[in-house]
C-alpha cells in the first residue's frame, strides 16, 4: 500500500524552484551580515512552500491528467522507417507541457529518447516518430513515461502510461510493396530502374490481333487473316511457370555488417523482393538457406499463400558462425530439384582463393541449372582506393585496398570463364541489381 501511494506521488522540482530556493538561501546568508534581510528571507521562504504546496496540489488534483497510447503497425520492416503513433490527451482544464519518454526496444540502443509537447485544454494530439531496426526478430516497448509540468512551472509530475508492447521485425516487406509497383516491364523502363535490351523472342502464345505498323510481319497468322479478311498477327508473353529459387548462405562470411545490417539480412530482403517479382511474373518462387548443412527449403511453387511462406520463412533465419558447406547445397538441389530452375545463389566471397574453394560445386551446380552468383562489393575498401591519400601509410591502405577491390572483379570473370553467371553488387544496391538481372536471364529464355 505504501509503495503504491509513493509510486503515485512521484514528482520533482524544476530548475524555476530550484533558483528561487538559492536566491532564498542567499537572502539567509546576507541575513548573517545585515539583520534586516532575515525578515525578507523569511517572507520569501513562506512564499515558496505556499506557491510549491498550491502547485503540488494542482497537479495531482487527477489520477490520470494525461493519457498517452501508443499505436504502430503488428509488424515493422527490417532497414526501413517504421511509423510510431504517440496520442496524446489533456483531460485538464488548462494547458499544459509534457515531456514523453518512450521506453524503445533495446536493439535500437536509443536511451536518451524525449519528446516535448503542449496541449490546450481537452486536446487530443497525435506525436509521431519513426525508428529504423536493422536486425530481425521480436522488439519489445516499455511503458510510456509522461513528466507533466506544473501550472506555476515549478514541479513535474511523473506519469507512467500505456503498457508494454511487443512487435515483430520481418524482412523488409516495404521494400517489397515498391517493387511491386515496378514489375511489370514497362513501368521499370519508365521509372529508369534498369536498361534492358530484349534479347530474342518469347515463343509461349498470348493472343491474336490486327495487325499495326512495327508488328513483326514474320508472326503473321494467315489462316486468320483469311478468315477475318484483315491482317492478324501472332503474340507471344515471356514465359511462365519457370521456377526460381534463392539460394541463401547463411555462414560466417555473410555475417559481415554494412550500414547496420548485415549482408544476410540484405539477401533476405532481396529474395522476398525477387520471391515476389517472381509471383507476379506467373513463375514459381522458391527459397532454400544453408549454412554446415541445407536446414529450410521452400518447393518453388506460384501458390496465393506462398508469398507468406517465403516471409516467414525468411523472418526465422540467423547467420551461424561457420563455413557454409557448398557440398551439401549441390547434393540437396542435385536430388531434390529435378526441374530445371534459375537458381540466385546469395553469398559472398571476400578473396579468389575462398572463391576457388568452392568453385567446383559451382559448376556442378550450373551445369544442371542455370546459376547466378550474387555476392557483395566492400564499399568501405571502394572508399578507401578512391580517396586521396596524405601520407605514407594512406599510401599503402590505398593500395591494399586496390587490390581487394581488383581481386573482386577477377572473380566475376572466373566465374564467368567457367559458365557461372555472376553479380557483383553493393549492398545497398542488392534489390535492384538481382531484379534487373532476373529479367534480363528472362528476356534470355535462358532458364
Amino acid at each position: 500500500m505504501i509503495r503504491k501511494i509513493l509510486y503515485f506521488f512521484r514528482f520533482y522540482c524544476t530548475p524555476l524552484f530550484y533558483g528561487i530556493g538559492a536566491a532564498v538561501v542567499a537572502l539567509f546568508i546576507l541575513a548573517l551580515f545585515w539583520h534586516p534581510l532575515q525578515q525578507a528571507g523569511d517572507v520569501a521562504m513562506l512564499g515558496l512552500a505556499v506557491l510549491g504546496a498550491v502547485d503540488l496540489l494542482l497537479v495531482f488534483l487527477k489520477k490520470q491528467p494525461v493519457t498517452v497510447q501508443r499505436s504502430c503497425t503488428a509488424r515493422f520492416s527490417n532497414g526501413d522507417d517504421n511509423k510510431v503513433t504517440l496520442t496524446c490527451t489533456n483531460h485538464l482544464s488548462y494547458k499544459v507541457t509534457i515531456t514523453l519518454i518512450d521506453e524503445l526496444p533495446v536493439q535500437l540502443q536509443e536511451r536518451n529518447w524525449s519528446r516535448s509537447i503542449t496541449l490546450e485544454a481537452g486536446e487530443t494530439r497525435s506525436l509521431v516518430y519513426t525508428i529504423k531496426p536493422v536486425e530481425r526478430g521480436e522488439y519489445h516497448f516499455g511503458i510510456i513515461h509522461v513528466l507533466l509540468r506544473s501550472p506555476l512551472f515549478m514541479l513535474m509530475r511523473q506519469i507512467s502510461t500505456g503498457g508494454p508492447e511487443t512487435v515483430a521485425v520481418y524482412p523488409s516487406f516495404l521494400q517489397m510493396r515498391r517493387y511491386q509497383l515496378m514489375a511489370v516491364t514497362n513501368q521499370l523502363n519508365e521509372t529508369g530502374s534498369r536498361q534492358l535490351r530484349k534479347i530474342g523472342n518469347s515463343m509461349e502464345f498470348e493472343q491474336i490481333k490486327e495487325y499495326v505498323n512495327g508488328d513483326d510481319y514474320r508472326t503473321v497468322n494467315w489462316k486468320a487473316t483469311a478468315r477475318k479478311n484483315a491482317l492478324m498477327v501472332n503474340t507471344f508473353t515471356d514465359e511462365r511457370s519457370q521456377q526460381i529459387i534463392c539460394l541463401v548462405d547463411k555462414g560466417r562470411s555473410m555475417k559481415m555488417p554494412f550500414d547496420g545490417m548485415t549482408l544476410l539480412d540484405y539477401a533476405i530482403n532481396a529474395s522476398l523482393v525477387l520471391g515476389n517479382t517472381v509471383l507476379l511474373k506467373q513463375d514459381k518462387a522458391g527459397l532454400l538457406t544453408f549454412g554446415k548443412k541445407v536446414d529450410q527449403y521452400v518447393a518453388p511453387d506460384k501458390k496465393s499463400t506462398q508469398l507468406s511462406l517465403l516471409l516467414e520463412t525468411l523472418y526465422k533465419q540467423q547467420t551461424v558462425f561457420q563455413d557454409s558447406d557448398f557440398e551439401a547445397l549441390y547434393s540437396f538441389v542435385r536430388y531434390r530439384i529435378k526441374q530445371r530452375s534459375l537458381l540466385v545463389l546469395f553469398t559472398n566471397f571476400e578473396s579468389m582463393y575462398a572463391m576457388q574453394r568452392q568453385l567446383p560445386y559451382l559448376q556442378k551446380l550450373a551445369s544442371h541449372h542455370p546459376l547466378i552468383v550474387v555476392f557483395f562489393e566492400n564499399t568501405g575498401l571502394k572508399e578507401m582506393q578512391e580517396a586521396n591519400a596524405q601520407s605514407l601509410p594512406g599510401i599503402y591502405d590505398k593500395a591494399i585496398a586496390g587490390k581487394f577491390v581488383f581481386e573482386k572483379r577477377q572473380i566475376v570473370k572466373e566465374l564467368q570463364k567457367y559458365g557461372v553467371m555472376a553479380l557483383l553488387t553493393e549492398p545497398q544496391q542488392l534489390t535492384a541489381n538481382v531484379i534487373n538481372k532476373y529479367l534480363e536471364v528472362k528476356a534470355r529464355q535462358v532458364v
